[in-house]
């Protein structure tokens, strides 16, 4: 029933991470990348707050050590640049063409980056990650280049770069996380994220468009509630739900689960974008999701009882 709950928490948070690339298209259309990559950042930081303060004070967790306060707020600087680079190039790649579902299994790709890294790490890099990588290259062929055309568009090359970006930033967590509050990691994270953004937002947005015509993008309810949706539920809720649900729960159906979010982007890309894949896109799309799933498989395990 524990495990079943999880599940059922991961499957919400693939789904909020679906939607969420429908709303970043959406939004950020509207009032500029920056502006609301940079604003939905903060306004995650803002609720993540006193979710914090009331866990600290239910569990009595004791002060943080100097060294571990050292620790987290490096980390989360280091997390708050990469997610910045990450969210910002992505943020970019939609509002310059690339659909909800397209940016939805690019981004994916993220999962097949991380173990490549890590060999320059000194780790090993299994099997069935290589044969995930060639599989994904036929889908990406298939998804980003048109049919006698070998060019790729730049919006799409730009989501490619941000999976990069993403699987730096995952890393960093991965590293970070066992030593630190998970929830405080997020918070300086998102925070730095959002104070990284205003810059941008000044000299490029605000700048182009003049103040108050900048402000007044936010009377338009087109911008408000895919802003809210990814401030609350995408950087907040979801964040929250990943922490609670990947704790004592099996990695690899976690990430399999959580890999999703790319089908729940197509999904909902079709239905509230109009976003229609051809029949090419739609194959490679399928190949990199199976890719996808092979890179997570522990066939390592499965040799190792086989041989046993």
């Amino acid at each position: 029933m524990k495990d079943f709950k999880k599940t059922v928490m991961l499957l919400m948070m693939a789904v909020i991470w679906g939607y969420a690339f429908v709303a970043q298209a959406d939004g950020g259309d509207l009032v500029g990348p920056y502006t609301f990559n940079g604003l939905r950042m903060l306004l995650g930081a803002l609720c993540l707050a006193p979710v914090i303060l009331i866990r600290n004070k239910v569990t009595k967790k004791a002060p943080i050590e100097a060294k571990e306060r050292k620790m987290l707020l490096t980390g989360g600087i280091l997390c708050g640049v990469s997610l910045f680079a990450a969210s910002t190039v992505q943020q970019l790649g939609l509002t310059m063409g690339t659909s909800a579902g397209k940016a939805g299994f690019l981004t994916a790709i993220y999962i097949l980056i991380i173990p490549i890294i890590s060999i320059f790490l000194k780790k090993r890099c299994p099997v069935n990650v290589w044969i995930a990588v060639f599989i994904a290259l036929v889908g990406l062929y298939l998804l980003c280049i048109k049919e006698g055309d070998l060019s790729i568009s730049f919006s799409d090359l730009l989501i490619i770069i941000c999976a990069f970006c993403f699987a730096i930033q995952i890393l960093l967590v991965d590293h970070y996380s066992p030593h630190v509050d998970g929830l405080s990691l997020a918070e300086i994270e998102f925070i730095v994220t959002g104070v990284i953004s205003l810059f941008p937002i000044f000299f490029v947005e605000v700048r182009k468009d003049g103040f108050a015509a900048w402000l007044n993008n936010f009377n338009n309810t087109d911008v408000i509630i895919p802003f809210v949706f990814a401030g609350i539920f995408s950087c907040c809720i979801a964040y929250v739900l990943q922490i609670e649900a990947c704790r004592d729960y099996n990695p690899t159906v976690a990430s399999l689960i959580m890999s999703l979010e790319s089908v729940f982007a197509a999904i909902f890309g079709a239905i509230f974008l109009h976003e229609i894949m051809s029949t090419r896109e739609f194959l490679g799309a399928a190949i990199m999701f199976i890719a996808v799933v092979i890179a997570k498989l522990p066939f390592d395990k499965w040799i190792g009882k086989a041989k046993a």
